[in-house]
């Protein structure tokens, strides 16, 4: 279980929050290149993932179907993850999946068992650019996501094909184990943003609902 700290940022560049991570007295540098990240996010026809977030339940659980690059149509190793919330805590079980194409998505759907038996199905797609950042000491690392965008999902229209609804914001989040709650006050202490809650997939079902 590790917290994950996050910070809408809005109205500053990705650059100069980068700047400030650079900047930090922890050291912050980049652990590898940059890239997109893309995921198609489930829920039950009543959206209870969804509602169970806006209502802060401390226990919830979030699906979701996860990929990397830019391509728009086909999905290189895709990775289904169910990310669990306990309180401040979270934690995540991953299942990896061979790569696949938009046109096959039911087949590739049909190999994860959370599928069968829970009632969900695909409501949301989204992507992002992704920068990834670990301090000195290695106790701390932080992504920054920016170009985030949103679309309902639809069998018929892959991303290449979709009308997405963008978020201009930044989204940083500091992440550690739980053993290490006590140094990130110092952490927190030199990031000049305020804390706050943010969810993805709750910003992207308000904006291609609302």
């Amino acid at each position: 279980m590790r917290y994950e700290r996050k910070y809408r940022i809005e109205g500053l560049s990705p650059p100069w929050v980068a700047q400030v991570l650079r900047s930090h007295p922890a050291s912050f540098r980049p652990l590898f290149p940059d890239r997109q990240v893309n995921n198609i996010y489930f829920d039950t026809p009543a959206l209870d993932e969804f509602y169970q977030n806006v209502a802060g339940n401390p226990q919830r659980r979030k699906h979701r179907l996860r990929w990397y690059g830019k391509t728009a149509v086909q999905l290189p190793h895709p990775v289904f993850e169910i990310k669990i919330k306990d309180g401040e805590l979270g934690t995540k079980e991953s299942q990896k999946l061979p790569s696949t194409d938009w046109k096959d998505l039911r087949s590739l759907f049909q190999q994860i068992p959370a599928l069968q038996y829970l009632p969900l199905r695909p409501v949301l797609i989204n992507s992002y650019d992704r920068s990834y950042w670990g301090s000195a000491d290695g106790r701390f690392r932080i992504t920054i996501d920016w170009k985030m965008n949103f679309a309902p999902f639809s069998w018929s229209h892959p991303p290449v094909n979709t009308q997405f609804i963008d978020d201009m914001a930044c989204v940083l989040e500091l992440k550690y184990e739980q053993e290490y709650d006590q140094a990130a006050q110092e952490v927190f202490a030199h990031l000049p943003f305020r804390l706050t809650k943010n969810s993805k997939y709750v910003m992207g079902v308000s904006l291609v609902m609302g």
